[in-house]
């Protein structure tokens, strides 16, 4: 046989051999594929036994609780109790006693700041004071002038009106002294800045030697203290959602980095401008912090309705976690129960489970479901 004759009849072994693969018989008398018959395999959610008696069954129960609504969201500081550190006096930093992130109590001497303004404002006193001691004697002397006759009420009138003015200018610069952080007393060149509020400075925007004040920063602001006693929870609600959100709706709150533990906060606003592109609106949930919330965490809440909706109930024995999903086994007939998956909501007392779908209030399901999977695993 030659090498070209080998060649066509090792193709038609392998053609031959692909069609079997594929279930179809090659009739080499009529050049024609056969269909082969094909054997139709069980279903694998059902689980034959020899006697059903040996599971007992049992009706899953029903329970009427709140509907729930689970979004996400993340935490934020409450603005309202966001306080700006002003330094009123405009100058050079010359000490810095806080750092971003540092909680600090009211009234803490948090930086100081060496400023012209202080000279000028302690100049413009000390003229006040000589103005109005002269101004003073001055109207000290035109009533005496008077009481004898040498002056005319309206002279005696001048001098008073000029002691009101001096009193005046010399109160407006006491003030001006009083808001700028200045003992008059004991002038000095630097002012102290102190914390308005307790909290936890979260923005800083001085450094040492750095300048402080409107003059040269642009902004009186410091630094920014938070604070963070009670928090807020920032989430996402898409539009149709919207309507199972109401302003005073309790929340149960639920932090990645604190697992197991459940907060309880209260939506505070709903708003009223929907993100285009995600369809979503932020809704704001007011949260008292133990000292665990930290800004920017991730949180996971529940919203609790006001209705409430039947759900089953089941024995937690009676649901089998595979693969990070549950399932239910429910007789099938002719000594078979089928396999369901269902999804379990929260666990109850005694031992009962709530399932959110899957399954009806009522319907049978075997009640020790270990038993029955491991004699699905013994067959």
């Amino acid at each position: 046989m030659t090498n070209l004759s080998l060649l066509k009849a090792g193709c038609c072994l392998a053609g031959c051999l692909a069609l079997a693969g594929c279930g179809k018989k090659f009739n080499p008398a009529s050049g024609e594929v056969q269909q082969s018959p094909v054997t139709q395999t069980g279903d694998a959610a059902l689980i034959p036994v020899d006697d059903p008696t040996q599971f007992p069954l049992i009706a899953a129960g029903s329970v009427d609780v709140p509907e729930k609504l689970d979004v996400t969201g993340s935490v934020f500081p409450d603005i309202d109790r966001e306080v700006p550190v002003i330094s009123l006096a405009s100058g050079r930093v010359v000490d810095i006693r806080a750092r971003l992130d540092d909680n600090v109590k009211k009234g803490q001497l948090l930086l100081k700041v060496q400023s012209p303004d202080i000279t000028n404002a302690f100049d413009t006193y000390l003229k006040a004071v000589n103005d109005e001691q002269l101004a003073n004697k001055a109207l000290v002397r035109a009533q005496d002038l008077f009481a004898h006759g040498a002056i005319s009420q309206s002279m005696l009138e001048q001098a008073q009106d000029s002691e009101d003015d001096a009193k005046a200018d010399l109160a407006a610069a006491d003030q001006q002294l009083t808001t700028l952080g200045v003992d008059k007393n004991h002038p000095s060149s630097v002012v102290n800045v102190y914390a308005p509020i307790s909290g936890v400075i979260v923005a800083q925007n001085v450094t040492n030697a750095a300048a402080a004040g409107v003059t040269y920063t642009g902004s009186s602001t410091a630094f920014t203290i938070a604070d963070l006693s009670v928090v807020w929870i920032v989430c996402d609600v898409y539009e149709n959602d919207l309507p199972q959100v109401r302003l005073g709706q309790e929340a149960q709150i639920r932090l990645n980095a604190v697992p197991g533990k459940v907060f309880t906060g209260r939506v505070s606003d709903i708003g009223p401008v929907l993100d285009p592109t995600i369809r979503t609106a932020k809704v704001r949930i007011e949260v008292p912090n133990p000292g665990m919330f930290r800004l920017g965490m991730y949180a996971t809440a529940t919203l609790m309705s006001r209705e409430t909706v039947v759900r089953a109930v089941v024995p937690s024995t009676a649901i089998l976690h595979l693969h990070d999903r549950d399932w239910v086994f429910e007789p099938a007939g002719n000594n078979q129960f089928k396999r369901v998956e269902v999804a379990a909501g929260e666990a109850l007392p005694g031992n009962m489970q709530e399932i959110l779908s899957g399954i009806a209030p009522g319907q049978q399901v075997v009640k020790q479901v270990l038993e029955l999977e491991s004699t699905a695993e013994a067959q």
